[in-house]
């Protein structure tokens, strides 16, 4: 499933749209960044071959998965519109991870709702907001069957999106106490096998600044296990 790091805060402004271009890391990244990431990489992969007995293409996946978050690193903290510097600026350290289990990685198909209700949901700021509650997908995390709601919602721009957002056993303990989102990019095949993979769970902005404000999970969207993959609380 790609990856598009997209936020479910802000309305779906400017903001969550910057968080999604780390490629620009590539153009910016000065040449001693490059040689960082390579030799974070290489310890990577060696700390992966002295771990649990992972496949080749699992010892892959999660130093592919330590690269995009060095490179994340990298564009919160020099990037001009990164929550850090777009609204004024928040002093920096590097963001917080489990780390990489492939054990949270799920698939499963997408179940459409049918009626698709239209919710109200609120920010951190007390203001209401609307979204498409627009189906589901199961996982099965400590062996537990388990179904978690898909919500569509459109952009400023009038771009559809879809996303999860959810709290667990870990929520206001070791990650942020709003909760986390996963992006869920929905294809036109109903027979489709999404890979909805916790380690991809991010922070929305206002875990690292009280200038934004973001999507709270409703009840519902609680998952009453310790999910420890994906990014821990910013602020200690």
């Amino acid at each position: 499933m790609k990856r598009i790091n997209r936020t479910f805060h802000s309305k779906r402004s400017t903001e969550s749209a910057a968080q999604n271009r780390f490629g620009i890391l590539h153009r910016l990244a000065p040449q001693y960044y490059k040689s960082i990431l390579a030799l974070n990489l290489i310890l990577t992969l060696a700390l992966v071959s002295c771990g649990k007995n992972y496949t080749p293409e699992q010892k892959m996946y999660i130093t592919k998965i330590e690269k995009e978050r060095s490179e994340k690193n990298e564009w919160m903290k020099n990037d001009s519109t990164s929550p850090f510097n777009r609204k004024g600026k928040v002093e920096f350290h590097d963001l917080k991870y489990f780390d990489v289990d492939p054990g949270y990685i799920f698939k499963s198909k997408l179940y459409e709702f049918n009626p698709k209700d239209t919710i109200t949901y609120y920010g951190t700021k007390g203001e209401a907001r609307k979204a498409v509650r627009y189906g589901y997908v199961n996982i099965n995390p400590e062996g537990q069957s388990l179904k978690i709601n898909i919500y569509q919602g459109s952009t400023s721009t009038g771009e559809t999106y879809y996303s999860i957002w959810f709290t667990d056993k870990t929520t206001n303990n070791e990650t942020y106490g709003v909760g986390r989102y996963i992006d869920f990019e929905k294809v036109d095949d109903v027979n489709h096998i999404y890979e909805i993979d916790f380690n991809n769970a991010y922070n929305p902005y206002c875990a690292y600044s009280a200038n934004y404000s973001c999507a709270i999970p409703t009840k519902e969207d609680y998952i009453p296990v310790e999910i420890k993959a994906g990014e821990k609380k910013f602020h200690d």
